[in-house]
């Protein structure tokens, strides 16, 4: 049995100790929280204490931005891999801070799950058997920041290198029916910011960043993910591409979801599949998650393998640096209306 420690006790941070709970082989160790409060799982006043009574394998961090660096070098310092949220620094100052105190532990891992979700993971198995040929350009308009470049590279391939960031910003009004808290109620319309950035990896590689305010939450706007490749397009949930001689082929990406209509076996996420060919299969039959849960249980399970050495690293400090730094260029470029080179290849 894996055991790991939530530094936090927010939305996100219950998010970890209520998804291990569903899985087998792993559980939350507990809590550290700065104030005695009642939670689920045991609670620590501090990582010594936790680690002292506890005696995680790995720690998950889950606080507020400018905390992060912290809790991730005092977990280092106590030899302990880390699973940190995202961005593991708040700026690039902070990043290269970070990176010099803990770069070559090589025992920092950065919680980025969008690409495990099931639709992006089915999206990035269709590229990567080639089936719409090298891919080239990655449109992300559905999240914000390092989720969207993470989107990017992943699909493209891209690494750890410069990036040269063009953006712009402009405002309108748009009706906010819903935020994290649920409806608003109200129909008026409010002046909404709309980012809009180009990213150029060299070689033939860009990305779109089109991100508008609470994009997530607000459903007045479609989530839009394109990949265009050298021999075809996935767009969203459908693929162009070439095939014999004169013949375009179009598919679809197919998701099963149990539950609806006469389907008794319960509301569930089953696999995704095109022209016959399953792409995903959901790992967590029966949990009833949600694709952002599924995600997350993959991330933490990802790195039980990788704190007991039996799978690869998930997502490697380096790569969430990366993501942070072209993100943070993406906001300076729209403020200053120039062009902006960022990315880690000198220091990581």
């Amino acid at each position: 049995m894996t055991s790991f420690a939530v530094v936090g006790a927010g939305w996100r941070a219950e998010m970890f100790w209520r998804i291990a709970d569903g899985l087998s082989g792993l559980r939350c160790a507990g809590a550290v929280v700065r104030s005695p409060r009642e939670l689920p799982v045991p609670t620590f006043p501090s990582l010594s204490a936790c680690v002292a009574e506890a005696a995680p394998d790995f720690v998950v961090t889950a606080v507020p931005w400018p905390a992060t660096p912290s809790v991730i070098v005092e977990a280092v310092e106590r030899g302990l891999p880390v699973l940190a949220e995202t961005p593991p620094a708040p700026d690039a100052a902070g990043l290269r801070k970070l990176w010099a105190a803990v770069g070559d532990s090589g025992l920092v891992q950065v919680a980025e799950q969008y690409l495990l979700m099931p639709s992006h993971a089915a999206r990035a198995a269709a590229v990567r058997a080639g089936l719409i040929g090298t891919p080239t350009q990655v449109q992300v308009s559905s999240t914000h920041q390092y989720h969207a470049v993470s989107l990017i590279r992943g699909l493209l391939g891209a690494g750890r290198g410069p990036v040269r960031v063009r953006a712009t910003r402009s405002t309108a009004p748009l009706v906010d029916p819903l935020t994290r808290d649920g409806w608003t109620d109200d129909p008026g319309p409010r002046p909404a910011t709309t980012t809009i950035a180009t990213l150029d990896f060299g070689d033939g590689r860009s990305g779109v960043y089109d991100f508008t305010d609470n994009q997530w939450h607000n459903q007045l706007r479609f989530r839009r993910l394109l990949v265009r490749g050298s021999h075809g397009e996935l767009r969203d949930d459908e693929l162009i591409r070439l095939g014999p001689p004169r013949t375009l082929l179009r598919s679809a990406l197919v998701r099963r979801q149990t539950g609806y209509d006469l389907d008794l076996d319960g509301f569930d996420t089953d696999t995704i599949t095109l022209d016959g060919e399953v792409l995903y299969r959901n790992p967590y039959p029966g949990r009833r998650w949600s694709d952002e849960e599924i995600a997350i249980a993959t991330l933490l399970d990802a790195t039980a393998a990788w704190v007991r050495g039996t799978g690869p690293a998930p997502y490697p400090l380096a790569d969430g640096a990366q993501d942070h730094l072209v993100a943070l260029a993406i906001e300076e470029a729209a403020d200053t209306d120039r062009t902006v080179t960022t990315g880690v290849e000198d220091w990581a």
